[in-house]
């Protein structure tokens, strides 16, 4: 299995390396995780500098991709290069899950026709423009299309796919270990809160 994080020039660190964090808790030898750039290094918002594990054409051949969040979205979505090979996503054949203004790519994409996304409140208004019904919610899926709202949503799509490509005792086992000490019930009950209603039952099986 192959998930890919979409990570642009001012990337958001929480958006893409929670997940990251999350999504690695899965130890099998099947399992790779990659930060996937349009190019060599991207700088985040906040000057943390990561070097290229995929490139995004190999994302959109993954099993699983999180189109991560940070400043520069709207000029991504401008951006032809980018978009072109983006285009090359599709939902019949991966889990898609957009974090924050990911939700605008999907948006720009056609991925959300018919699809209310969740996303950040800076974004939001971005995302309405494009066509798209935004929730007061911090994650939202149908089918294979996820999108989440807020930084410390992050782990929210991670364990949603690791729940949908190795069972929801898999996504648990991953939460338990990066909740807070003292707080790891309220916080694993939480999260299976938001993402439970938006899982299929195959991976409700999987404990």
């Amino acid at each position: 299995m192959h998930i890919a994080i979409l990570t642009f020039e001012g990337y958001n660190e929480l958006d893409s390396l929670i997940a990251l964090g999350v999504l690695n808790r899965i130890r099998t030898d099947d399992w790779r995780v990659t930060i996937a750039t349009p190019s060599p290094k991207v700088t985040s918002m906040n000057g943390v500098v990561i070097e290229q594990m995929s490139t995004l054409e190999e994302a959109c051949a993954a099993d699983a991709v999180i189109v991560g969040s940070g400043i520069a979205t709207r000029e991504v979505v401008e951006d032809p290069a980018i978009m072109n090979i983006l285009r090359n996503l599709a939902p019949s054949r991966q889990l898609i899950a957009a974090q924050c203004s990911g939700a605008l790519v999907l948006a720009r994409l056609g991925l959300l026709k018919d699809i209310p996304a969740c996303t950040d409140l800076i974004t939001k208004p971005w995302v309405i423009a494009a066509g798209v019904e935004v929730l007061n919610q911090p994650f939202y899926a149908r089918d294979n299309i996820a999108t989440a709202g807020g930084c410390l949503a992050s782990h929210y799509l991670a364990a949603w796919i690791i729940a949908r490509l190795e069972g929801k005792g898999a996504a648990d086992g991953a939460l338990h270990y990066v909740a807070p000490v003292g707080e790891k019930e309220e916080y694993i009950e939480r999260a299976w809160r938001n993402i439970t209603p938006y899982l299929p039952a195959s991976a409700l099986a999987l404990v």
